[in-house]
């Protein structure tokens, strides 16, 4: 049987917008699924270099530098989209390590192939 793939939407970096990816894509990798994440507009925050320590959610199990941590060690794959930088301030030298950039033509692409799309 084929890998089941998710792939997660992240276009907001209120923080009970922001965790929730990461609480369901950490339990996606758990369970075998390939994963991915894209985030664009204010969801690009999460992936800027800084950007992360700066949204909290009390309570939470982990940090969201905790959260990015775990994803990627589980071998998510986290698009920040390209298309959205001039929109929010942002320039590929602000993403950080392990982030790749992509268009709206990569998430299409990525959505087509998923199993799961989850928005946030």
């Amino acid at each position: 049987m084929a890998t089941k793939k998710m792939l997660i939407f992240c276009g907001s970096d209120a923080p009970h917008k922001a965790f929730p990816p990461f609480m369901l894509g950490s339990v996606a990798l758990a369970t075998e699924m390939e994963l991915t994440m894209f985030f664009t507009m204010s969801g690009l925050n999460i992936v800027r270099k800084g950007g992360a320590e700066k949204i909290l959610l009390p309570g939470a199990a982990m940090t969201l530098p905790q959260f990015i941590k775990t994803v990627q060690d589980g071998g998510a794959k986290m698009i920040a989209c390209s298309a959205a930088f001039p929109m929010v301030g942002m320039k590929q030298e602000n993403v950080i390590e392990g982030v790749e950039c992509g268009g709206v033509a990569t998430f299409v692409i990525a959505a087509q192939e998923a199993d799961v799309v989850l928005t946030f």
